[in-house]
This record gives C-alpha cells, sequence and structure tokens, in this order.
C-alpha cells in the first residue's frame, strides 16, 4: 500500500522519487535477496587483493583434480547456467597447461592465471559483498557393530527410498508418501529398510555430521572409514543454532558454541536437533576424500561450495574475506562443492579440512567477503 505523509496523500520522497525518476532511473533499489542473480564486472589482476602475496600454486591439485573431471564431458557443454564460463572447449587450453606445473612454484602459478584467464566480480545485481561461512570434515568414534558405548546409527540409504527430482517418497500400503522427518526416522520408523553403516558413540557429534555432510569414522583399531552422502530424505534443512536462539537458549550461534550445549544438555538437545528434519544418508567412499559435489576430493583452504545456480562447479575463484580471528583470507579457491544453506550470487563455504582445529575455525566463520570468477580470456562473458 502506499506510504501516507502528513499532507495525506503519498510521502514527499515518493513524489520526489516520481520527479526524478526520469532522469535517474530509480530512486531505490531493493536489497539482493538468495535468488539475485548473479552479475559480472569485468575486472584485472591488479583489482585483486593480496593477488601477489598468495601461495597461488597451493590451489594446482585443486584445479588439476577439477580439469580432469570437465575433460571427460563433452567439449560443447556449456558450463555454468546460460553459459557463464563458456564452453568445456574453452577450458582445453588452461586444462592441458595446468598439468604441467609445479605445485611449488607460486611466481609460475601466477603467471599461469594472467595469461590464461580473466578475472571478473561477482555481484548481487550490483553488490559485490556476501556472505562466507566454514565447514570440515568431521571425524567421529566408531564401530562396525552396536554396543552400549557405540549405539547411535549410521544409516545407508534405505532400500525404500525412491527419488524423483526434489521429491523423496517411500510406498507405505500401497501408497506413495513423502519419506519421514528425522525424529521419526530416529525413532525407528524405517524398520529393516534402514541398515548402519556404522555405530558412532555421541549423537550430537552425529548431528553435526548431518550438518556438514561427509565425514569420517576412526574405528577401535585405529582405521578409518569414509562417508559420503548417499541421499537425504529430502526435508527441508533447519539450522539449529537459529531454533535454540528464538527459544532463548544461546545467544552465541557458532558451531563450537552449540555443540558445548548441545552436550551439556543432552535431554533437551534431542528435542532440539528433532527440530531439523532433515536427515542423511550414507555410503562408504573409497580413496582421496572428502569429496564434494562435482566429485572430487576436497583440498582444505582451498574448495569452496558455491550456489550452482549462479558459481558453475570447477571453476577457480579468487576470495577476498576474513577468518574468524580478523585476519584477511585473500586467495584462489576452486569451485568444487554445493551446500543447502549456500544460496545466493555472492555465498560461499570454505572447507577448512578435518579435526577439532578445522572445526573450530569453519564452525565460527561468518564473515563478509567478495570474490571474482576466472574465465577464460577467449571465451565472452556475459559482463555489465
Amino acid at each position: 500500500m502506499p506510504v501516507l505523509s502528513i499532507w495525506g496523500g503519498r510521502s514527499a520522497p515518493l513524489l520526489l522519487c516520481a520527479m526524478l525518476l526520469l532522469l535517474l532511473g530509480a530512486c531505490t533499489s531493493k536489497p539482493p535477496t538468495a535468488d539475485t542473480p548473479i552479475r559480472l564486472k569485468s575486472a584485472s589482476f591488479s583489482d585483486l587483493p593480496g593477488w601477489n602475496a598468495d601461495a597461488a600454486a597451493s590451489v594446482l591439485p585443486a584445479m588439476v583434480r577439477s580439469c580432469e573431471r570437465m575433460m571427460n564431458q563433452s567439449s560443447t557443454r556449456t558450463v555454468g547456467n546460460n553459459g557463464i564460463a563458456g564452453t568445456v572447449a574453452d577450458w582445453y587450453p588452461a586444462c592441458a597447461a595446468v598439468r604441467r606445473l609445479s605445485p611449488n612454484d607460486h611466481e609460475t602459478a601466477r603467471a599461469f592465471f594472467e595469461t590464461w584467464f580473466t578475472p571478473h566480480l561477482a555481484t548481487a545485481d550490483g553488490v559485490a559483498e556476501g556472505l562466507f561461512t566454514g565447514y570440515f570434515e568431521p571425524e567421529l568414534r566408531g564401530s562396525l557393530t552396536p554396543s552400549p558405548r557405540f549405539h547411535v546409527p549410521i544409516l545407508a540409504r534405505p532400500s525404500d527410498l525412491e527419488q524423483d527430482g526434489d521429491q523423496v517418497m517411500r510406498v507405505v500400503n500401497g501408497r506413495a508418501v513423502p519419506y519421514p522427518p528425522r525424529a521419526e526416522i530416529e525413532a525407528g520408523v524405517l524398520g529393516d529398510a534402514a541398515r548402519p553403516l556404522v555405530w558412532v558413540d555421541d549423537p550430537v557429534e552425529a548431528h553435526i555430521l548431518h550438518i556438514q555432510g561427509s565425514g569420517r569414522i576412526r574405528l577401535e583399531d585405529g582405521s578409518v572409514v569414509r562417508l559420503g552422502v548417499a541421499a537425504t530424505n529430502g526435508r527441508k534443512f533447519v539450522g539449529i543454532g537459529r531454533v535454540m536462539k528464538d527459544e532463548g537458549l544461546i545467544d552465541d550461534l557458532s558451531m563450537p558454541a552449540i555443540r558445548a550445549w548441545l552436550k551439556a544438555n543432552p535431554e533437551r538437545a534431542k528435542a532440539v536437533m528433532a527440530k531439523n528434519p532433515r536427515y542423511v544418508f550414507y555410503r562408504v567412499v573409497k580413496g582421496e576424500g572428502p569429496l564434494g559435489a562435482e566429485g572430487v576430493a576436497l583440498t582444505p583452504g582451498r574448495s569452496l561450495a558455491v550456489d550452482t545456480r549462479n558459481i558453475p562447479l570447477g571453476i577457480p575463484l579468487f576470495l577476498d574475506t576474513v577468518e574468524p580471528g580478523g585476519t584477511p583470507i585473500r586467495r584462489l579457491v576452486m569451485a568444487q562443492d554445493v551446500g543447502s544453506a549456500i544460496r545466493g550470487a555472492v555465498r560461499g563455504d570454505l572447507f577448512w579440512g578435518a579435526g577439532e582445529n578445522a572445526f573450530q575455525s569453519a564452525g565460527r566463520m561468518k564473515s563478509t567477503g567478495r570474490y571474482w570468477l576466472l574465465l577464460p580470456k577467449d571465451r565472452a562473458p556475459r559482463v555489465v
């Protein structure tokens, strides 16, 4: 409805806006949302803060993995929505050249990127700043058999789970119904359709595994079983930190603070965690890991989860943000993963690695930042 002023009609600012509309195009603009599409602005490597200080060669192993994945695709396939990153063929020269580089020669690595790529600042309809968080690979204590200590199951994909696009269903009494939420699954509603892969000793750590996606289980003999996501129940992810804050249980929304509260309040924790209806089912991953959505092993500090509506997987970006302690993060990264909460043209989730140190850094990261897409020079990007 229109804004009313003391004059009984439309407010003076709105009248002024209407008068100036022809001259200025608009007086106000709406802030970007998670659905605001990406727009690119031409840039040069001199615009990238800290470009010459980055240990650029450290990203090369990650890029080689992405290139190997891309080179197995059709040369005419477009890279990204509307071909924002050209076609696979546009990447052939750079992907061939990167294999010949040393992962220890940073100066040569910078020259490689300057030779083959042009940076483009990502914006959400002109706004270059966005939110950057962190994630990690959890390591849990577990066993291949249940016991009083190891009593929390990590489930494989159930035999009755059927998926069609975003719809995840199961058949009950001859009728297809949505797959049950977390609380019902943990209560045993799936019965024999659900098979535990391993058993772990802590329901809070198991929930964190579900939030992070991939993880690894250290067995009693010291061996490690690496797990990757096989499927979900299709339910919307609900961040329990926000639930806890809304209920007045916690003010600090960092993952370390949330974990500490849940472990200190085990009875209430079960009810809180049940308010995230999304449930993850797992598979055993052989070889390197953890695997991102691109299907390649992630590299600590150099792999970024992105919103693939805007950023294609497998391309390099230059990231400019800060870590939880305030130290600048200015480095090359590869878009190699996705996340249910990673939505927006300028939005990223930095992979920190595995273990407690990675958990502390990733769990506290919530920083403003920006990034540039590095796209092949011989393509015609959408630039505004």
